[in-house]
């Protein structure tokens, strides 16, 4: 384009959607005409995908919720962002298309805030510090993300609540939100989470472990089928009232356990 010139477009009707709505198991925190904030289980996937067409987030939002918007398209109704399949907390949803917009219009501007407790293998230090590291696809592994020369801005804020030489209990705010981020990030650091089989928080990172803990390391593995990772905090500005809102996520049974271990 140069500039002046008359742009006609067509707009295509909504895609069909085969989405079904299904009465699942999902909290919402807080809701009014434009926007929603749900609490996700562990183990829910956040939207359809591929041949994936039931029991996830969105499944139950359709059921929960009469009106989403449409800007993700036909499989993501209502959806601004994401949490992984094994991470469990707090997800905003949009009710309309302007809503949606503004949301997003937030995340870019780094004013829709997040914050995560997680628990990674070994002693983590300094006690506060950020990972500024970019994040891309993994050279070899095409499902999983890695930090790679020329992938895409990363940064996130951790703060360390309490660490052992076994593992380490963190908060850890995102500044960006890229795949994967913190689970990729710690492990950059040498921390893989606690219970995360993708990034190799399962296996004997425990070899990390001192002798003398592995017995207890493996209690950890035993308490948790996931990454200990939960998205424990929200806070944004409603884009209509422009209220600040802040929400808050209690810790999961299986989290709360692995830290009382870890203690």
């Amino acid at each position: 384009m140069q500039g002046g010139e008359a742009v006609t477009l067509d707009m295509p009707p909504p895609e069909p959607s085969d989405v079904l709505a299904e009465d699942l198991d999902l909290r919402i925190v807080w809701q009014d005409e434009h926007l929603a904030v749900v609490d996700k289980p562990a183990g829910m996937v956040t939207h359809p995908a591929g041949s994936l067409r039931r029991g996830t987030l969105v499944n139950a939002l359709l059921w929960k919720i009469r009106d989403l918007s449409s800007v993700g398209g036909a499989l993501r109704p209502g959806i601004v962002h994401r949490l992984d399949q094994g991470t469990s907390g707090l997800l905003v949803v949009a009710k309309h298309d302007e809503c949606h917009r503004r949301l997003t219009a937030q995340l870019a501007a780094r004013t829709l805030k997040r914050t995560y407790e997680a628990v990674a293998w070994g002693r983590v230090a300094p006690e506060s510090f950020v990972i500024d590291a970019p994040i891309g696809r993994h050279p070899r592994d095409r499902k999983r993300m890695a930090v790679v020369d020329g992938g895409r801005e990363a940064r996130s804020h951790v703060r360390v609540i309490t660490a052992t030489e076994m593992a380490s209990h963190l908060e850890v705010s995102l500044e960006t939100g890229r795949t994967h981020q913190i689970r990729v990030h710690l492990l950059h650091r040498g921390h893989p989470l606690v219970g995360d089989a993708q990034y190799g928080g399962r296996r004997r990172s425990v070899r990390r472990v001192p002798r003398a803990a592995r017995s207890r390391a493996d209690r950890l593995l035993e308490a948790i089928e996931r990454q200990a990772l939960h998205a424990r905090a929200l806070a944004l500005t409603h884009p209509v009232t422009e209220e600040r809102l802040t929400f808050e996520s209690p810790r999961p049974a299986d989290l709360e356990a692995v830290i009382r271990l870890l203690s």
